[in-house]
């Protein structure tokens, strides 16, 4: 697993978490900038669920406000986890409908970017969704999925999720929106990801599991939904069937550079 040096805020007796005021500030930076980000690029359906969620700005919300209205909406909870989690706890967790919050937030130094999920990402990126039923429904799907595999299959499953829960966008009436939370999270990718600069590829689960990805660039490739109950049919097809033949046909080439080595 990899290293941070983040590390996540314990609860006192009573479940509450006391994050020091700049962290707060950090909250506030974050929330209103990114409010204003998403603006016209975000779904319909991220739009309802950040209205339902009523995030506070002034502070970092507390896991038990967020716990009433996702156990309202779809019977989901967030789970308060460490910085960086193994793969078989983020499945054990998605599989019994809990989503992994690390209770830490980045530093003013890493405003635009870090590579661990905090807090912000994964309330503000992924929570709002959770009250779909549909979104609620493929993620835990996923985790029920992700427990059964093997750790080569991890592999290609995973790069499902970066596709959709993470990097995914979707046409709409509208117009092409985002639904992915490491979208809604990041301002520069909120813009980039629409801008017609990136690929585009029409959503197809067993292509989102043959394409690389890095974590540390912007994407150069995205997949696009019909729709966001394409990801609830999604969850009623034979996904381990088709992580099998991803594994047949092998990774696409990278549509990126290599890492420079440290």
């Amino acid at each position: 697993m990899k290293q941070t040096h983040y590390v996540a805020r314990e609860p006192d007796a009573h479940g509450f978490i006391d994050y020091p005021e700049q962290e707060h500030r950090v909250w506030n930076t974050l929330i209103t900038r990114q409010m204003k980000v998403i603006e016209g690029r975000a779904c319909q359906e991220y739009l309802d669920g950040i209205e339902q969620l009523k995030l506070p700005h002034e502070r970092i919300p507390q896991l038990g406000e967020i716990n009433k209205v996702l156990g309202a909406t779809t019977g989901w909870q967030v789970a308060r986890v460490p910085a960086l989690i193994p793969f078989q706890t983020f499945f054990e967790l998605l599989a019994s409908k809990r989503f992994p919050v690390a209770t830490f937030i980045r530093t003013p130094q890493e405003l635009d970017y870090l590579q661990e999920p905090d807090i912000f990402h994964e309330i503000f990126g992924h929570c709002p969704l959770l009250t779909n039923p549909f979104f609620a429904e493929f993620t835990h799907t996923y985790g029920k999925l992700g427990l059964a595999a093997s750790k080569e299959q991890r592999v290609f499953l995973a790069r499902l999720y970066w596709m959709t829960i993470e990097f995914g966008l979707m046409d709409t009436a509208q117009g092409r929106k985002i639904y992915g939370g490491g979208i809604l999270s990041s301002p520069k990718e909120t813009v980039y990801s629409l801008s017609g600069e990136p690929e585009y590829q029409a959503f197809d689960p067993i292509e989102a599991m043959r394409t690389p990805y890095r974590i540390d660039i912007l994407q150069p490739v995205y997949f696009v939904l019909p729709n966001l109950k394409r990801l609830f049919d999604l969850a009623h097809e034979d996904i381990a069937g088709m992580v099998q033949q991803a594994m047949q046909l092998g990774l696409h080439a990278p549509k990126f550079p290599p890492k420079a080595a440290a």
